[in-house]
């Protein structure tokens, strides 16, 4: 793999781990717990989370949004043992479809449904971002609202 997607990749690993950590100070009652009204769950949070790999890939490739819409449609994870699973699976298939990619292809333009268009390297730049932002907005959930400081590492 190029240096530069394994150094994106180790910051991806590092963002999961510190994730996974958190989740292990939660029991499933606490998936419940909807700090704001009108906003999230710590559970729909969660899954967020735990799609962001796979579903960044296929924003990444061009899925529409209706495509987009029917994948957001059928996640379901009801638990954290499932939502820990969903997040290091679609954690290694972002890995593996980037591996798979040519120079070429990571170097490549595409254009997501709402008309932003990146590189796929780029892409992979906002996954990053994306997974610490919502990590951050996990952290502060469950030491803010939940009282729960996990002692989590959030940064090497």
């Amino acid at each position: 793999m190029r240096i530069y997607c394994k150094s994106a990749f180790h910051q991806i690993d590092v963002a999961v781990t510190s994730i996974i950590k958190m989740m292990e100070r939660l029991t499933d009652s606490d998936l419940e717990s909807r700090p704001t009204r009108g906003k999230h769950s710590i559970g729909e949070l969660l899954e967020h989370i735990a799609i962001i790999c796979e579903a960044d890939i296929l924003i990444s490739n061009e899925a529409t949004q209706d495509e987009m819409n029917a994948y957001y449609a059928n996640v379901h994870l009801k638990n954290l043992d499932e939502i820990k699973s969903a997040i290091r699976q679609n954690q290694q298939r972002l890995q593996d479809k980037y591996q798979s990619y040519s120079e070429e292809e990571i170097l490549q333009k595409t254009t997501s449904y709402w008309g932003v268009t990146y590189t796929r390297f780029e892409w992979l730049l906002e996954i990053v971002a994306h997974l610490y932002h919502h990590r951050g907005q996990l952290h502060a959930m469950l030491v803010h609202c939940l009282k729960n400081d996990p002692k989590v590492a959030l940064f090497e």
